[in-house]
């Protein structure tokens, strides 16, 4: 067994950030790190910030707001930062911090401006501040790694130290939408330490991962620079899943491994100035203790068998599960919207351009946007299509619309002195979510008259902005029922989700345990929601596109069994993309995407 650690952890800091492109292996290399580490007898905490994390399934453990230590691994302690925990204490700490003479009235009016998205994130955000800060629950910890939510969010994440120390910094007076500043003013310190500890090198670095892919390259190469303006300039980069085809007249195998030559031959400028580690693709999936203490070492725990068994198809139909048959089950209706859901990195940009394109080939107008702040769709689109309209939420561009607008509406009544006022507390980063959020309800009420197809960013992204839906849908409904005299009839948002004839929900996967356990837990919190998913997307699937490399067919095996899994119950409806052996960008390669036929 080779012991040898990987470059990376030659010289560890003790803050530690696994970001990168959703799918890319965040959560395997960071858990298999924070193993290593403990291991040679440091003391470690891996922190999820991901809303979404599946760090319970890879160490069997159930994640809590609070560290709990990993059986089987001495030394290591998770925390997972859930932001509804997170946004009850927070709640909690606001009321406490409140004079004893504050009535009952003036507390409601509190707990009512502390219920929406914005504290969400701030509490989250607080969460996440103290472990950066000389916090006495954490200092005995040698090492803490963070398990980061895909790049979009964790640049959001990583850019709020600077903005919440900018916006308080001299503010005493007035409120923001999370209630009295007071009650952000005593973190002050605490986010003061953290962009300290975020700027030193000494202390804090950066694992930029990313695969042999070039969306996920370009991801990266933008979080670098993204990064670096923050201040957090010690990074290297970790290109994980590296693949060598076994027998030359495979043509899966040998595009697989040519797609990731050629990626690699073209990765950014700005990537190749940092140091660069590989990890190779492993035969069984990064779940449980001995795949991921493996996976750092030079032998997997399985390696390449010459006489492993074909995969078995038996029991599988696939007939009929081709993208051609989702868009015409979706063509059938007049309008509505699609929204493509999944986990980071299972290509939920490219089902929704394709979906998109099929639609318009079928003689629909058809809006194609996204909520990703990391999207892509111009890219992968490569030009205009008539009929189809292209448009994305950008965040900063919707902040300012939103600013305008309110400073519109009621800077005329104010003076001077109160304008300005405004103004400061609109600078406030979590107006940014509420930007957001009015833009993605537009968005989702022009499905009235044609189709939109919306692009989400990843799940827990996502899901924080069901949640401003539904914090809205209360916010509305509680007004409405106190004009009972009003004959006018209220349709949120949230309702339009919850609606099956007007939202169809799509869920992307891939053939791996990982993301298929993802979805599975997204399609769970949105029937929570009363939001029922119309079909599943089995995206890249190997056993679709038939392939004989020993690597590859004992990686099916497993494909086989969630293949089974999902047909026996877990989606109502599922369709499957082969493995393409060209990369689908461009607009031919998406519409080959509804056309292209599934091997036996």
């Amino acid at each position: 067994m080779n012991s040898t650690p990987p470059n990376w952890l030659t010289v560890p800091t003790r803050f530690m950030f696994f970001t990168g492109k959703g799918g890319v292996g965040k959560t395997s290399l960071s858990a298999a790190t924070a193993i290593h580490l403990a291991d040679s007898g440091k003391q470690v905490l891996l922190v999820s910030t991901d809303a979404a994390s599946n760090l319970d399934v890879m160490l069997n453990i159930t994640l809590s707001n609070q560290p709990v230590p990993v059986p089987g691994v001495p030394g290591l302690d998770v925390l997972n930062i859930d932001p509804d925990e997170a946004a009850k204490a927070y709640r909690q700490r606001v009321i406490e911090q409140m004079p004893v003479q504050t009535s009952d009235a003036e507390k409601a009016t509190v707990r009512e401006q502390l219920s929406g998205a914005c504290t969400t994130e701030i509490a989250s955000f607080d969460e996440f501040s103290s472990l950066l800060a000389n916090d006495a629950n954490h200092e005995h910890y040698d090492h803490v790694i963070f398990d980061t939510a895909p790049s979009g969010h964790t640049l959001r994440l990583l850019s709020l130290p600077k903005a919440w120390s900018g916006f308080l910094a001299g503010n005493d007076q007035g409120a923001s939408c999370l209630g009295p500043h007071s009650g952000l003013k005593m973190q002050e310190t605490r986010f003061n330490q953290a962009l300290s500890a975020l700027s030193n090198p000494a202390l804090t670095s950066v694992a930029l991962i990313t695969r042999p892919e070039v969306s996920a390259l370009v991801e990266a190469a933008r979080t670098s620079i993204e990064l670096s303006a923050l201040g957090l300039s010690y990074q290297r980069l970790i290109v994980n899943g590296v693949f060598h085809a076994s027998n030359p007249l495979d043509p899966v195998a040998c595009a697989i491994e040519q797609q990731g030559h050629s990626a690699l031959a073209q990765m950014p400028e700005v990537l190749r100035h940092l140091p660069c580690d590989e990890v190779p693709l492993r035969a069984i999936d990064n779940v449980g203790l001995p795949a991921l203490r493996a996976l750092l070492r030079d032998t997997p725990a399985q390696s390449r068998s010459a006489d492993a068994p074909v995969q078995d198809m038996k029991g599988l139909n696939l007939k009929g599960l081709n993208m051609a048959a989702l868009v015409a089950d979706l063509a059938s209706q007049d309008h509505g919207l699609i929204m493509v859901m999944g986990k980071g990195g299972v290509g939920k940009t490219t089902v929704a351009a394709a979906l998109a394109l099929g639609l318009v080939e079928c003689g629909k107008t058809v809006h194609l946007s996204t909520t990703d702040p990391a999207a892509h769709l111009t890219q992968t689109l490569g030009a205009q299509v008539p009929g189809l309209q292209v448009s994305r939420i950008d965040p900063k561009v919707e902040t300012q619309n939103y600013i305008t607008k309110i400073m519109a509406a009621k800077g005329p009544a104010l003076d001077a002195n109160e304008k300005a006022l405004l103004l400061e507390d609109l600078q406030s980063p979590c107006t940014e979510e509420v930007a957001v959020f009015h833009a993605f309800s537009h968005i989702v009420a022009q499905a009235r008259s044609g189709f939109v197809v919306l692009d989400t960013a990843p799940t827990g992204h996502s899901l924080l902005l069901m949640d401003a839906a539904g914090a809205y849908h209360r916010q509305m409904m509680s007004s409405y029922e106190q004009h009972t005299g009003s004959s006018t009839k209220i349709i949120t948002p949230l309702m339009r989700l919850q609606d099956a004839n007007y939202t169809r929900i799509i869920l992307v996967t891939l053939p791996e345990a990982t993301p298929v356990l993802q979805a599975a837990a997204l399609q769970e919190d949105l029937r929570r929601a009363q939001i029922e998913p119309f079909a599943w997307v089995m995206n890249r699937s190997v056993l679709a596109a038939g392939t004989q490399d020993p690597l590859l067919v004992a990686r099916l095996k497993g494909e086989v069994r969630l293949m089974e899994k999902i047909q026996q119950g877990l989606a109502k409806k599922i369709f499957v993309i082969p493995f393409l052996t060209t990369p689908p960008v461009g607009l031919q390669a998406l519409r080959n995407i509804c056309n292209t036929l599934i091997r036996k």
